[in-house]
């Protein structure tokens, strides 16, 4: 018992430590730019791995250099909610919760559905069991409803994985950046670090590598196109021209003036 108290007593001290390591990085970040994330290493790492070569592109560039209408934009198309949160959007992570629960459902139904209609062909074509080779229906995509916060926090410390702890380490580190960081900060973070298609990372590379232009000059509907690639930015990249992009991004341009800054 007494050794199993030691351990348990080492595993919690290790466990503090590591939240302290936390909170020191975050509260230096008040006046450091942090200039890559754990998310970003990782991606250098692979691209590195698979391809031999690494073209990167990242710079850093103050807040009132990044123009408005891409803060706008990102925010109407990422957490509309920004400014008003303490990190977590409760509100949204419920809806993004009974939309995955629908989604499955709905797949679990129609798996059904097809694996008995194969079934019956079977039947019917050999007169005997069924099919061995069972239809599959697409898995549901799954909807997310993290904050800009949760995002920063998932990129600048974690992992990629999906696990409970994971998902609990990504809860304290969004409490931390929200209580250390002014909103302002936070977004200006996020936008010098959120990936923008492969090796590109930030804002500013983001403009120079779609538009030729810094990110001072972004005009609204540049921002939005930019914006409407984040959830899947190296997807898009492949795909420029995409109609969604186009439609989404008009409907992000449309929402810019409601979408309030830090």
């Amino acid at each position: 018992m007494k050794s199993l108290m030691r351990w348990l007593g080492l595993l919690l001290a290790a466990v503090l430590a590591l939240q302290l390591f936390f909170v020191a990085r975050i509260a230096a970040m008040a006046v450091l730019d942090p200039q890559s994330t754990s998310f970003g290493r990782s991606e250098a790492w692979r691209v590195l791995h698979e391809k031999g070569t690494l073209r990167w592109r990242q710079q850093w560039v103050a807040y009132p250099q990044i123009a408005d209408s891409l803060k706008r934009a990102v925010i109407a198309s990422e957490d509309d909610g920004f400014i008003y949160h303490d990190g977590v959007d409760w509100d949204a992570l419920e809806k993004a919760w009974q939309k995955n629960a629908k989604a499955e459902a709905q797949a679990a139904k129609t798996q059904a559905a097809m694996t008995q209609t194969a079934k019956n062909q079977a039947n019917r074509k050999t007169g005997t069991g069924p099919a061995k080779n069972q239809p599959l229906v697409r898995q549901p995509k799954v909807v997310g409803g993290s904050t800009i916060t949760q995002q920063l926090a998932k990129n600048l410390f974690l992992s990629g994985e999906r696990t409970l702890l994971r998902k609990g380490q990504e809860f304290v580190l969004t409490l931390l950046l929200e209580s250390l960081l002014s909103k302002q900060r936070i977004l200006e973070i996020y936008l010098n670090n959120v990936e923008w298609g492969e090796g590109v990372f930030g804002a500013e590379a983001a403009a120079q590598h779609y538009f030729r232009k810094p990110a001072s000059r972004l005009s609204a509907y540049e921002a939005s196109r930019l914006a409407v690639m984040l959830p899947r930015p190296k997807y898009f990249e492949k795909m420029p021209n995409s109609s969604y992009i186009s439609g989404r991004a008009g409907v992000i341009a449309n929402r810019l003036a409601d979408a309030e800054l830090p």
